[in-house]
């Protein structure tokens, strides 16, 4: 019997969080489904009661196709967020969005940065699943908050703060 069944606050928790996932992507260092989901999980605000979020993982051509239409920009980015109705909750729904993971720049920024690959996949993750909920960094205020945010919820799930620098 899985830990969840046992524990009433474990199965609310889990019951919380509906995460399809969806892989157009040849890397094959990805983290497993149930990583995706700790960190999205975690990520999720308490007066979020329930999330149906998709998480797509795609290549860099699809990642710079998806941020040039979306957003406007020519590039393959890390990780993009499409939250309904822009992360205002809607009462009585669940939160529901989209996160979209692009593999090859994960990989990159995590060699770059000399940091351990899930670390950077979970901060990315925690990063978006904010974003779904209506956090952004468009001013230093905003960014200060969702920074502390992240590395809080981080520091949760055993990873470093992802923004100190790493050491060479």
């Amino acid at each position: 019997m899985k830990i969840a069944k046992r524990n009433p606050l474990r199965q609310r928790l889990a019951e919380r969080l509906n995460l399809a996932l969806a892989i157009r992507s040849a890397a094959t260092d990805l983290p497993r489904v149930a990583e995706l989901k700790r960190w999205a999980r975690a990520a999720l605000q308490a007066d979020v009661r329930q999330a149906e979020i998709s998480l797509l993982i795609v290549d860099a051509e699809e990642g710079q196709t998806l941020n040039r239409d979306y957003r406007g920009k020519d590039y393959a980015t890390n990780v993009l967020s499409f939250a309904l109705n822009e992360g205002e909750p809607v009462p009585g729904m669940p939160l529901f969005g989209d996160l979209v993971l692009c593999a090859p720049v994960v990989a990159r920024e995590a060699a770059e940065q000399g940091k351990p690959l899930a670390a950077h996949y979970a901060h990315l993750t925690v990063h978006g699943m904010l974003h779904l909920q209506g956090f952004d960094h468009e001013d230093d205020a905003e960014a200060e908050e969702m920074e502390a945010l992240e590395t809080r919820i981080l520091a949760g799930l055993g990873y470093p703060d992802p923004y100190l620098e790493a050491n060479p």
